[in-house]
Protein backbone atom coordinates (compact mmCIF):
# COMPACT_ATOMS: atom_id res chain seq x y z
CA UNK A 1 0.00 0.00 0.00
CA UNK A 2 1.74 3.36 -0.80
CA UNK A 3 2.12 5.91 1.69
CA UNK A 4 0.20 9.22 1.29
CA UNK A 5 1.50 12.77 2.74
CA UNK A 6 -1.44 14.22 4.40
CA UNK A 7 -1.49 17.76 5.65
CA UNK A 8 -4.44 18.88 7.93
CA UNK A 9 -5.18 21.92 9.68
CA UNK A 10 -2.73 22.31 12.70
CA UNK A 11 0.04 19.67 11.38
CA UNK A 12 1.26 19.20 8.32
CA UNK A 13 2.70 16.01 8.71
CA UNK A 14 6.33 16.22 7.00
CA UNK A 15 8.07 13.08 5.69
CA UNK A 16 11.41 12.96 5.03
CA UNK A 17 12.42 11.12 1.92
CA UNK A 18 14.28 8.17 4.04
CA UNK A 19 10.59 7.98 6.37
CA UNK A 20 8.62 7.83 2.91
CA UNK A 21 10.86 4.60 1.60
CA UNK A 22 10.50 3.15 5.08
CA UNK A 23 6.90 3.38 5.46
CA UNK A 24 6.20 2.55 1.81
CA UNK A 25 8.41 -0.91 2.73
CA UNK A 26 6.52 -1.71 5.86
CA UNK A 27 3.21 -0.40 4.77
CA UNK A 28 2.74 -3.38 1.83
CA UNK A 29 3.02 -6.09 4.08
CA UNK A 30 0.88 -9.23 3.68
CA UNK A 31 -1.83 -7.98 5.79
CA UNK A 32 -5.43 -9.59 4.29
CA UNK A 33 -8.43 -8.80 5.43
CA UNK A 34 -8.47 -5.39 7.55
CA UNK A 35 -5.57 -3.26 9.07
CA UNK A 36 -6.18 -5.84 11.88
CA UNK A 37 -5.12 -8.39 10.21
CA UNK A 38 -8.07 -10.16 9.34
CA UNK A 39 -9.93 -10.06 12.71
CA UNK A 40 -12.72 -7.35 11.64
CA UNK A 41 -16.00 -9.52 11.90
CA UNK A 42 -16.54 -9.88 15.52
CA UNK A 43 -14.29 -7.67 18.00
CA UNK A 44 -14.73 -7.19 21.60
CA UNK A 45 -17.47 -5.21 21.68
CA UNK A 46 -16.11 -3.23 24.31
CA UNK A 47 -12.54 -3.60 24.12
CA UNK A 48 -10.12 -1.00 22.25
CA UNK A 49 -9.14 -1.84 18.78
CA UNK A 50 -5.85 -0.22 18.02
CA UNK A 51 -5.11 -1.45 14.43
CA UNK A 52 -1.47 -1.22 14.34
CA UNK A 53 1.22 -0.14 17.48
CA UNK A 54 1.22 2.22 19.39
CA UNK A 55 4.71 3.91 17.96
CA UNK A 56 6.57 5.90 20.66
CA UNK A 57 6.33 9.57 19.78
CA UNK A 58 2.88 9.54 18.58
CA UNK A 59 -0.01 11.25 20.58
CA UNK A 60 -3.00 9.28 21.14
CA UNK A 61 -6.70 10.30 21.44
CA UNK A 62 -9.23 7.71 22.16
CA UNK A 63 -12.10 7.68 20.21
CA UNK A 64 -15.70 5.64 21.49
CA UNK A 65 -17.66 4.36 18.65
CA UNK A 66 -21.52 2.86 19.26
CA UNK A 67 -22.01 -0.97 18.38
CA UNK A 68 -23.54 -1.12 15.22
CA UNK A 69 -23.72 -3.86 12.49
CA UNK A 70 -21.11 -6.04 12.11
CA UNK A 71 -19.88 -4.12 8.20
CA UNK A 72 -19.99 -0.39 10.15
CA UNK A 73 -17.73 -2.07 12.62
CA UNK A 74 -15.51 -3.28 10.77
CA UNK A 75 -15.28 0.07 8.21
CA UNK A 76 -14.32 2.00 11.50
CA UNK A 77 -11.50 -0.24 12.68
CA UNK A 78 -10.00 -0.47 8.66
CA UNK A 79 -10.36 3.36 8.59
CA UNK A 80 -8.97 4.19 11.42
CA UNK A 81 -6.35 1.97 10.64
CA UNK A 82 -5.42 3.28 7.52
CA UNK A 83 -4.98 6.62 9.36
CA UNK A 84 -2.90 5.57 11.72
CA UNK A 85 -0.62 4.32 9.40
CA UNK A 86 -0.84 7.36 7.01
CA UNK A 87 1.06 9.74 9.58
CA UNK A 88 3.48 9.60 12.20
CA UNK A 89 2.23 12.09 14.31
CA UNK A 90 -1.11 10.84 16.05
CA UNK A 91 -2.27 7.48 17.04
CA UNK A 92 -6.61 6.85 17.16
CA UNK A 93 -7.70 4.18 19.42
CA UNK A 94 -10.79 2.97 18.67
CA UNK A 95 -13.32 1.39 21.34
CA UNK A 96 -16.65 -0.19 20.31
CA UNK A 97 -18.96 0.34 22.62
CA UNK A 98 -22.33 -1.56 23.09
CA UNK A 99 -25.55 0.34 22.76
CA UNK A 100 -27.04 -1.08 26.02
CA UNK A 101 -24.31 0.22 27.50
CA UNK A 102 -23.27 3.22 26.18
CA UNK A 103 -24.85 5.57 28.61
CA UNK A 104 -23.79 4.54 31.84
CA UNK A 105 -20.17 4.09 29.92
CA UNK A 106 -20.14 7.84 28.81
CA UNK A 107 -21.56 9.43 32.13
CA UNK A 108 -18.58 7.03 34.34
CA UNK A 109 -16.26 8.21 31.74
CA UNK A 110 -16.98 11.96 32.27
CA UNK A 111 -17.72 11.69 36.03
CA UNK A 112 -14.12 10.53 36.43
CA UNK A 113 -12.63 13.29 33.51
CA UNK A 114 -11.60 10.47 31.29
CA UNK A 115 -14.18 11.08 28.69
CA UNK A 116 -13.16 10.14 25.38
CA UNK A 117 -11.61 13.00 22.97
CA UNK A 118 -14.00 11.70 20.14
CA UNK A 119 -17.15 9.69 20.13
CA UNK A 120 -19.96 9.41 18.00
CA UNK A 121 -23.92 11.11 18.54
CA UNK A 122 -26.91 10.59 17.00
CA UNK A 123 -28.43 13.87 15.65
CA UNK A 124 -31.25 14.39 18.01
CA UNK A 125 -28.36 14.54 20.67
CA UNK A 126 -26.23 17.42 19.20
CA UNK A 127 -27.86 20.34 20.31
CA UNK A 128 -28.37 19.97 24.32
CA UNK A 129 -24.60 18.26 24.29
CA UNK A 130 -23.50 21.38 22.88
CA UNK A 131 -25.38 23.84 25.56
CA UNK A 132 -24.29 21.66 28.20
CA UNK A 133 -20.47 21.96 27.43
CA UNK A 134 -20.03 18.29 26.68
CA UNK A 135 -19.19 18.99 22.94
CA UNK A 136 -16.52 21.29 21.20
CA UNK A 137 -17.22 23.66 18.89
CA UNK A 138 -15.45 22.76 15.35
CA UNK A 139 -15.58 25.86 13.51
CA UNK A 140 -11.90 26.49 14.32
CA UNK A 141 -10.74 23.20 13.95
CA UNK A 142 -12.00 21.95 10.62
CA UNK A 143 -11.44 24.06 6.94
CA UNK A 144 -14.84 26.00 6.41
CA UNK A 145 -14.66 24.18 3.37
CA UNK A 146 -15.95 21.16 5.26
CA UNK A 147 -18.94 22.77 6.18
CA UNK A 148 -19.78 24.53 2.83
CA UNK A 149 -19.81 20.67 0.93
CA UNK A 150 -22.93 19.82 3.78
CA UNK A 151 -25.88 20.02 2.23
CA UNK A 152 -28.70 22.92 3.31
CA UNK A 153 -30.86 21.06 4.89
CA UNK A 154 -28.06 19.38 6.94
CA UNK A 155 -26.29 21.77 8.53
CA UNK A 156 -29.09 22.38 11.03
CA UNK A 157 -28.44 19.05 12.29
CA UNK A 158 -24.67 19.84 13.94
CA UNK A 159 -25.00 23.25 14.18
CA UNK A 160 -26.49 25.90 17.37
CA UNK A 161 -26.39 29.56 16.62
CA UNK A 162 -23.97 29.14 13.92
CA UNK A 163 -20.81 27.30 15.81
CA UNK A 164 -20.44 23.57 14.21
CA UNK A 165 -20.81 20.83 17.20
CA UNK A 166 -20.14 17.62 15.46
CA UNK A 167 -19.75 16.81 11.38
CA UNK A 168 -22.61 14.23 10.26
CA UNK A 169 -21.37 10.94 8.62
CA UNK A 170 -24.68 9.64 7.12
CA UNK A 171 -28.60 10.27 7.17
CA UNK A 172 -31.39 7.60 7.11
CA UNK A 173 -34.94 9.14 6.01
CA UNK A 174 -37.48 7.75 8.26
CA UNK A 175 -40.34 7.63 5.39
CA UNK A 176 -39.79 5.65 1.99
CA UNK A 177 -43.01 3.77 0.36
CA UNK A 178 -42.18 0.17 -0.67
CA UNK A 179 -44.67 -1.10 -3.09
CA UNK A 180 -45.00 -4.53 -4.89
CA UNK A 181 -44.99 -3.73 -8.23
CA UNK A 182 -46.62 -7.62 -9.27
CA UNK A 183 -49.18 -6.80 -7.03
CA UNK A 184 -49.99 -3.59 -8.61
CA UNK A 185 -50.59 -4.70 -11.76
CA UNK A 186 -52.86 -7.73 -10.12
CA UNK A 187 -54.66 -5.11 -8.71
CA UNK A 188 -54.86 -2.69 -12.12
CA UNK A 189 -52.80 -0.20 -10.78
CA UNK A 190 -50.00 1.25 -12.30
CA UNK A 191 -46.70 0.39 -10.88
CA UNK A 192 -44.95 3.32 -12.81
CA UNK A 193 -47.21 5.92 -10.93
CA UNK A 194 -47.48 4.99 -6.97
CA UNK A 195 -49.89 7.25 -4.88
CA UNK A 196 -48.76 10.74 -4.15
CA UNK A 197 -51.66 12.29 -1.95
CA UNK A 198 -52.74 10.42 1.23
CA UNK A 199 -56.12 9.64 -0.21
CA UNK A 200 -54.41 8.36 -3.64
CA UNK A 201 -52.14 6.29 -1.36
CA UNK A 202 -55.74 4.82 0.81
CA UNK A 203 -57.16 4.18 -2.28
CA UNK A 204 -54.45 2.15 -3.59
CA UNK A 205 -53.97 0.04 -0.33
CA UNK A 206 -58.22 -0.73 -0.58
CA UNK A 207 -58.06 -1.69 -3.56
CA UNK A 208 -54.58 -4.27 -2.80
CA UNK A 209 -56.42 -5.83 0.22
CA UNK A 210 -57.33 -9.13 -0.22
CA UNK A 211 -57.25 -12.62 1.82
CA UNK A 212 -53.83 -12.92 3.24
CA UNK A 213 -52.73 -9.55 1.83
CA UNK A 214 -53.01 -6.06 3.72
CA UNK A 215 -52.55 -3.02 1.01
CA UNK A 216 -50.83 -1.11 3.68
CA UNK A 217 -48.84 -0.84 6.66
CA UNK A 218 -47.47 2.03 8.44
CA UNK A 219 -46.69 2.38 12.29
CA UNK A 220 -49.64 1.88 14.79
CA UNK A 221 -48.52 1.61 18.41
CA UNK A 222 -47.45 5.00 20.05
CA UNK A 223 -43.68 4.27 20.37
CA UNK A 224 -43.53 3.51 17.04
CA UNK A 225 -45.41 6.52 15.85
CA UNK A 226 -43.61 8.64 18.21
CA UNK A 227 -40.65 8.87 15.50
CA UNK A 228 -41.79 8.04 12.56
CA UNK A 229 -44.71 10.47 12.43
CA UNK A 230 -42.64 12.94 12.41
CA UNK A 231 -42.69 13.70 8.75
CA UNK A 232 -45.91 13.70 7.96
CA UNK A 233 -46.53 16.24 11.23
CA UNK A 234 -44.41 18.57 9.15
CA UNK A 235 -46.17 17.29 6.40
CA UNK A 236 -49.68 18.03 7.69
CA UNK A 237 -49.29 21.02 10.16
CA UNK A 238 -45.34 22.83 8.59
CA UNK A 239 -44.22 21.70 12.12
CA UNK A 240 -43.86 19.80 14.80
CA UNK A 241 -46.23 19.33 18.04
CA UNK A 242 -44.48 22.49 20.48
CA UNK A 243 -44.04 26.30 19.42
CA UNK A 244 -40.11 27.09 19.11
CA UNK A 245 -39.69 28.25 22.36
CA UNK A 246 -41.05 24.93 23.77
CA UNK A 247 -43.28 27.48 25.64
CA UNK A 248 -46.63 25.45 24.90
CA UNK A 249 -48.19 22.61 22.51
CA UNK A 250 -49.00 23.69 19.01
CA UNK A 251 -51.23 20.64 18.09
CA UNK A 252 -54.62 21.89 18.10
CA UNK A 253 -55.00 22.99 14.87
CA UNK A 254 -56.35 21.83 11.05
CA UNK A 255 -52.86 20.42 10.13
CA UNK A 256 -52.88 18.03 13.05
CA UNK A 257 -56.07 17.07 12.43
CA UNK A 258 -55.33 15.94 8.81
CA UNK A 259 -52.26 14.14 10.55
CA UNK A 260 -54.46 11.76 12.86
CA UNK A 261 -57.51 11.76 10.33
CA UNK A 262 -54.96 9.97 7.89
CA UNK A 263 -53.90 7.13 10.34
CA UNK A 264 -57.55 6.72 11.63
CA UNK A 265 -58.69 6.09 7.92
CA UNK A 266 -55.79 3.65 7.48
CA UNK A 267 -56.56 1.56 10.43
CA UNK A 268 -60.44 2.04 10.62
CA UNK A 269 -60.74 1.09 6.73
CA UNK A 270 -59.58 -2.12 7.11
CA UNK A 271 -56.74 -1.82 4.65
CA UNK A 272 -53.89 -2.33 7.63
CA UNK A 273 -53.39 -5.23 10.18
CA UNK A 274 -54.99 -4.46 13.63
CA UNK A 275 -52.08 -5.96 15.24
CA UNK A 276 -48.48 -4.99 13.89
CA UNK A 277 -47.42 -7.67 12.35
CA UNK A 278 -43.73 -6.19 12.64
CA UNK A 279 -42.19 -3.31 14.16
CA UNK A 280 -42.71 -0.29 12.10
CA UNK A 281 -38.63 -0.59 11.47
CA UNK A 282 -39.01 -3.94 10.39
CA UNK A 283 -39.56 -4.51 6.64
CA UNK A 284 -40.25 -8.30 7.17
CA UNK A 285 -44.10 -8.25 6.83
CA UNK A 286 -43.58 -6.65 3.22
CA UNK A 287 -40.38 -9.29 2.30
CA UNK A 288 -42.63 -12.34 3.50
CA UNK A 289 -45.78 -10.75 1.12
CA UNK A 290 -47.91 -9.93 3.25
CA UNK A 291 -48.31 -6.35 3.12
CA UNK A 292 -48.39 -4.31 -0.69
CA UNK A 293 -47.02 -1.62 0.63
CA UNK A 294 -45.22 -0.72 3.28
CA UNK A 295 -43.87 2.43 4.47
CA UNK A 296 -40.47 1.76 6.24
CA UNK A 297 -36.80 3.76 6.55
CA UNK A 298 -34.42 3.48 4.12
CA UNK A 299 -32.55 1.33 5.81
CA UNK A 300 -34.94 -1.70 4.32
CA UNK A 301 -33.30 -1.13 1.42
CA UNK A 302 -30.48 -2.93 2.91
CA UNK A 303 -32.77 -5.95 4.90
CA UNK A 304 -34.68 -6.56 1.33
CA UNK A 305 -31.28 -7.07 -0.47
CA UNK A 306 -30.08 -9.27 1.84
CA UNK A 307 -32.62 -11.29 3.24
CA UNK A 308 -35.29 -11.24 0.36
CA UNK A 309 -32.87 -10.97 -2.61
CA UNK A 310 -35.34 -13.32 -5.18
CA UNK A 311 -38.12 -10.49 -4.37
CA UNK A 312 -36.54 -7.78 -5.10
CA UNK A 313 -37.06 -6.97 -8.63
CA UNK A 314 -40.62 -7.17 -8.04
CA UNK A 315 -39.83 -4.11 -5.23
CA UNK A 316 -40.52 -0.75 -6.34
CA UNK A 317 -39.74 2.40 -4.22
CA UNK A 318 -41.02 6.02 -4.04
CA UNK A 319 -41.19 8.77 -1.53
CA UNK A 320 -44.07 8.74 1.00
CA UNK A 321 -46.98 10.46 -0.56
CA UNK A 322 -47.63 13.67 0.72
CA UNK A 323 -51.09 15.33 2.54
CA UNK A 324 -51.88 17.18 -1.27
CA UNK A 325 -49.31 15.60 -3.66
CA UNK A 326 -46.60 17.82 -3.04
CA UNK A 327 -44.01 15.74 -2.90
CA UNK A 328 -41.35 18.73 -2.71
CA UNK A 329 -42.81 18.58 0.95
CA UNK A 330 -41.43 17.26 3.85
CA UNK A 331 -42.75 13.62 4.23
CA UNK A 332 -39.38 12.42 6.46
CA UNK A 333 -36.98 13.38 9.04
CA UNK A 334 -33.64 12.39 8.82
CA UNK A 335 -31.63 10.33 12.02
CA UNK A 336 -28.50 9.58 11.64
CA UNK A 337 -24.93 9.39 13.44
CA UNK A 338 -22.06 12.00 13.63
CA UNK A 339 -18.73 12.18 15.54
CA UNK A 340 -18.38 15.20 17.82
CA UNK A 341 -14.74 16.18 20.01
CA UNK A 342 -15.53 16.23 23.80
CA UNK A 343 -15.49 19.07 25.44
CA UNK A 344 -12.77 18.73 27.37
CA UNK A 345 -10.35 17.16 25.32
CA UNK A 346 -6.96 17.79 25.77
CA UNK A 347 -6.34 17.45 22.08
CA UNK A 348 -8.76 18.84 20.16
CA UNK A 349 -7.21 19.81 17.06
CA UNK A 350 -5.92 16.58 16.47
CA UNK A 351 -9.33 14.82 17.09
CA UNK A 352 -11.00 17.22 14.35
CA UNK A 353 -7.86 16.23 12.12
CA UNK A 354 -9.57 12.64 12.33
CA UNK A 355 -13.15 13.16 11.87
CA UNK A 356 -11.69 15.64 8.98
CA UNK A 357 -9.59 12.79 7.45
CA UNK A 358 -12.74 10.31 8.08
CA UNK A 359 -15.63 11.96 7.07
CA UNK A 360 -15.14 15.17 5.20
CA UNK A 361 -11.84 14.21 3.06
CA UNK A 362 -11.71 12.25 0.31
CA UNK A 363 -15.10 10.68 -0.60
CA UNK A 364 -13.91 7.33 -1.62
CA UNK A 365 -13.60 6.87 2.20
CA UNK A 366 -17.50 7.50 2.57
CA UNK A 367 -18.49 5.48 -0.28
CA UNK A 368 -16.92 2.43 1.22
CA UNK A 369 -19.31 2.68 4.22
CA UNK A 370 -21.84 3.40 2.06
CA UNK A 371 -21.46 -0.05 0.14
CA UNK A 372 -21.37 -1.65 2.70
CA UNK A 373 -24.89 -0.59 3.74
CA UNK A 374 -26.21 -1.78 0.12
CA UNK A 375 -26.58 2.15 -0.39
CA UNK A 376 -29.55 1.71 2.63
CA UNK A 377 -27.55 4.69 4.11
CA UNK A 378 -26.92 8.24 2.24
CA UNK A 379 -24.22 10.61 2.73
CA UNK A 380 -24.74 14.47 3.86
CA UNK A 381 -22.09 15.69 1.92
CA UNK A 382 -22.44 17.37 -2.27
CA UNK A 383 -19.17 16.14 -2.91
CA UNK A 384 -19.77 12.25 -1.70
CA UNK A 385 -22.75 12.02 -3.85
CA UNK A 386 -21.23 13.85 -6.83
CA UNK A 387 -17.95 10.57 -6.71
CA UNK A 388 -20.82 8.49 -6.92
CA UNK A 389 -21.64 9.35 -10.16
CA UNK A 390 -18.78 7.82 -11.43
CA UNK A 391 -18.30 4.93 -9.24
CA UNK A 392 -19.29 1.70 -10.93
CA UNK A 393 -21.75 0.35 -8.34
CA UNK A 394 -23.00 3.71 -7.35
CA UNK A 395 -23.85 4.57 -10.19
CA UNK A 396 -26.08 2.29 -11.35
CA UNK A 397 -28.37 2.22 -8.13
CA UNK A 398 -31.95 3.25 -8.48
CA UNK A 399 -32.80 2.98 -5.10
CA UNK A 400 -30.28 4.99 -4.03
CA UNK A 401 -30.68 7.63 -6.59
CA UNK A 402 -34.36 8.04 -5.91
CA UNK A 403 -33.90 8.50 -2.03
CA UNK A 404 -30.73 10.99 -2.34
CA UNK A 405 -32.34 13.04 -4.96
CA UNK A 406 -36.08 12.92 -4.33
CA UNK A 407 -36.55 12.48 -0.34
CA UNK A 408 -33.67 13.59 1.33
CA UNK A 409 -32.91 17.31 -0.13
CA UNK A 410 -36.71 18.06 0.80
CA UNK A 411 -36.32 15.94 4.90
CA UNK A 412 -36.01 17.26 7.77
CA UNK A 413 -33.82 17.55 11.34
CA UNK A 414 -35.48 15.14 13.80
CA UNK A 415 -36.95 17.35 17.32
CA UNK A 416 -34.49 17.86 19.99
CA UNK A 417 -37.32 18.08 22.30
CA UNK A 418 -37.86 15.34 25.37
CA UNK A 419 -39.15 12.36 23.83
CA UNK A 420 -42.43 12.63 26.25
CA UNK A 421 -43.42 15.49 24.42
CA UNK A 422 -43.19 13.16 20.50
CA UNK A 423 -44.59 9.60 23.01
CA UNK A 424 -47.76 12.07 23.97
CA UNK A 425 -48.69 13.14 20.54
CA UNK A 426 -47.92 9.39 19.49
CA UNK A 427 -50.79 8.13 22.00
CA UNK A 428 -53.18 10.57 20.80
CA UNK A 429 -52.53 9.30 17.17
CA UNK A 430 -53.08 5.80 18.30
CA UNK A 431 -55.88 6.49 20.30
CA UNK A 432 -57.54 8.43 16.89
CA UNK A 433 -56.76 5.16 15.25
CA UNK A 434 -58.37 2.59 17.76
CA UNK A 435 -61.74 5.08 17.67
CA UNK A 436 -61.63 7.82 19.59
CA UNK A 437 -62.16 11.16 17.98
CA UNK A 438 -59.72 13.21 16.95
CA UNK A 439 -60.87 16.32 18.30
CA UNK A 440 -61.08 14.76 21.39
CA UNK A 441 -57.36 12.79 21.00
CA UNK A 442 -55.92 16.10 20.21
CA UNK A 443 -57.01 17.80 23.16
CA UNK A 444 -56.16 15.09 25.66
CA UNK A 445 -52.25 15.58 23.40
CA UNK A 446 -52.40 19.19 24.08
CA UNK A 447 -53.31 18.72 27.84
CA UNK A 448 -50.80 16.34 28.06
CA UNK A 449 -48.05 18.02 26.72
CA UNK A 450 -48.77 21.61 28.58
CA UNK A 451 -48.59 19.39 31.74
CA UNK A 452 -45.07 18.14 31.09
CA UNK A 453 -43.94 21.70 29.70
CA UNK A 454 -44.97 23.17 33.24
CA UNK A 455 -43.94 20.92 35.38
CA UNK A 456 -40.34 20.77 33.58
CA UNK A 457 -40.06 24.51 33.31
CA UNK A 458 -39.03 23.93 29.25
CA UNK A 459 -40.68 27.29 28.42
CA UNK A 460 -37.47 29.13 26.79
CA UNK A 461 -35.05 26.04 26.96
CA UNK A 462 -34.74 25.45 23.35
CA UNK A 463 -31.07 24.82 22.95
CA UNK A 464 -31.20 25.52 19.20
CA UNK A 465 -32.78 29.15 19.88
Amino acid sequence: MQKKTICFKSWPVLFSVVLVLAMLVTGCGGRSGGPGGGALSNPPENESANNGNEASGKVVIDFWAQKFEDTTDAWFKKWVGEFNKSQSEVEVKLTIVPADAWDQKMKAAQAAGKAPDIRTINYGNVANAAKTGQLMALNDLMEPSAFDDLYDNMKDFVSVNGQYYAYPKLVEPSAVMFYRKDMFHEAGLDPNQPPKTWAELLDAAQKLTKKGVFGLSIAQTAPDLGWSSWGLQYNGAGHLAVTEDWSQADVNNDGYKAVLDFYQKAYQSGVMPKQALAGYADIKPFGEGKIAIQICGSWAIGQLRNTYKDMVDKVGIAPMASMDGDLTKPTATLGGWSLAVDGKSELPQESADFISYLLAGDPNIMIDFFKTSQFSKFSPRKSVDEAMKSDPDASKDEWRALVSERIIPHSQAEPVYPWDISFALATSIESAMKGTSVDKALAKAEKDINDFIAKNKLAGTNPKK
